[in-house]
């Protein structure tokens, strides 16, 4: 901070202005001794201003970090330990515990189950779905079970079945048609349904990976999954929002067989597929902390008890867990045999991933915790203290900076007599 004083030069004084006493300095030379040493008071001053507010700045990206760490661990301990199984019950429950497969082999009539279906039994017919990467549900697995429920009933089980495919002339080989439009059922996947006596049923979404727009940002460094690197929420106040879990996209666990699948362009099922469905869905702990993160929620959110806002300020009511007559129809002792009665909105979940050795143990992620939060208390009484410092140095900045203004006043009032 430099500041210059509006003082007249001494060599600019009109000789007969100046007066000798007795060998002493004149008038004009005593106002530029002054102004120096307020000037130089002030810049002293301005220096120790400027260090308070660096180290006030320091301090305050410090608690940035840590709370970014804080809520990274936060999402990893939910990942330790889930919140448990779903409150729902016998259907649902059961379906938790089912294989994938099995889960999309109940939709037998739907593409998804005629190719699950043709895999497993006739792997020699193949050839007609070589482009075909898989189904959605088989793509990602989610740690927490509440988590699975509710990012399948976000996406609904056209999604959960959709069929992926590396490119578009893969999609193109699915399907053909005849000279009027209609759908020729003896060629594609619908020729591959009649040869084992099965005929798809309505709709069904075939996604082309690269002709999707992939997601163009940073991914977290030294992270095997490549997790996408997102700027996360924060309140209006600056704080990050209670009950934020993560990214519903970074949430999803990919085999480490599908992380080898990439597009020509060398974009992995992360950043095409996965961010393409969820995009920058959040994850909270419960329905209320959602509510109350509405300010920062703009892409839709989730909450483990079954809350989900889409884009653009869409909420669905209601409740997955009380409205169970409208989940499971009409069954009787024989519950869940096969699911038949099941709604599909339950039929097809993401699975639970395997025990990784890469994953630490509870107890030493508690420890990392109270550590980061010790660490956060002794950054906050860091930044009252500097903050307090600093505010004393700008009021006595303020104070030297008015006495240097009455003082140039004074010298400009004096030289004018």
């Amino acid at each position: 901070i430099s500041f210059h004083a509006a003082v007249q030069d001494p060599l600019m004084v009109d000789p007969k202005e100046t007066t000798q006493n007795g060998g002493g300095i004149s008038q004009a030379e005593f106002a530029l001794f002054t102004s120096n040493r307020i000037q130089s008071d002030l810049e002293a001053m301005g220096i120790k201003l400027k260090l308070h507010e660096d180290n006030l700045k320091f301090l305050k990206a410090q608690k940035t970090k840590l709370d970014e760490s804080i809520l990274d661990l936060q999402v990893h301990m939910n990942k330790l330990n889930p919140s448990g199984p779903p409150r729902s019950e016998n259907c649902d429950a059961n379906l938790q515990g089912e294989d994938i497969n099995e889960q999309i082999l109940r939709h037998a009539n739907s593409a998804a189950g005629v190719l699950a279906h043709v895999q497993s039994r006739h792997s020699s017919q193949m050839t007609l779905t070589k482009g075909v990467v898989g189904v959605v549900a088989k793509l990602g697995k989610v740690h927490d079970e509440n988590l699975s429920q509710v990012l399948s009933v976000y996406l609904g089980t056209r999604s959960m079945l959709a069929l992926v495919c590396k490119d578009y002339d893969s999609v193109k080989g699915l399907e053909s048609y005849d000279s009027q439009g209609n759908v020729d059922r003896n060629a594609g996947l619908h020729g591959l349904a009649s040869s084992i006596g099965r005929t798809i049923e309505g709709h069904f979404d075939a996604i082309s990976l690269e002709n999707l727009r992939p997601y163009v940002g940073q991914y977290i460094a030294g992270d095997p999954q490549r997790r996408l690197n997102l700027l996360k929420p924060k309140l209006p106040n600056g704080e990050y929002p209670p009950g934020f879990l993560g990214f519903a996209v970074n949430m999803i666990q990919i085999d480490p067989a599908y992380l080898l699948c990439v597009t020509a362009y060398g974009h992995g099922l992360r950043e095409t597929l996965f961010y393409s469905l969820f995009s920058r869905l959040q994850v909270y702990k419960k329905r209320g902390d959602m509510i109350s993160a509405l300010p920062c929620i703009s892409e839709g959110a989730v909450s483990l008890d079954g809350g989900i806002v889409r884009t653009g300020g869409i909420l669905t009511l209601g409740s997955r867990y009380e409205d169970s007559d409208n989940l499971f129809p009409s069954f009787g002792s024989s519950l869940c045999d096969k699911c038949q009665n099941c709604s599909d909105e339950v039929k097809v979940r993401f699975t639970k991933p395997s025990a990784s050795r890469a994953m630490d143990n509870h107890s030493e992620a508690e420890r990392q915790m109270k550590e980061l939060k010790q660490k956060k208390e002794k950054t906050l009484e860091d930044i009252k203290r500097t903050q307090v410092l600093r505010d004393h140095a700008v009021y006595n900045f303020g104070k030297k900076k008015d006495e240097f203004v009455r003082f140039l006043a004074q010298s400009s009032s004096t030289s004018m007599r």
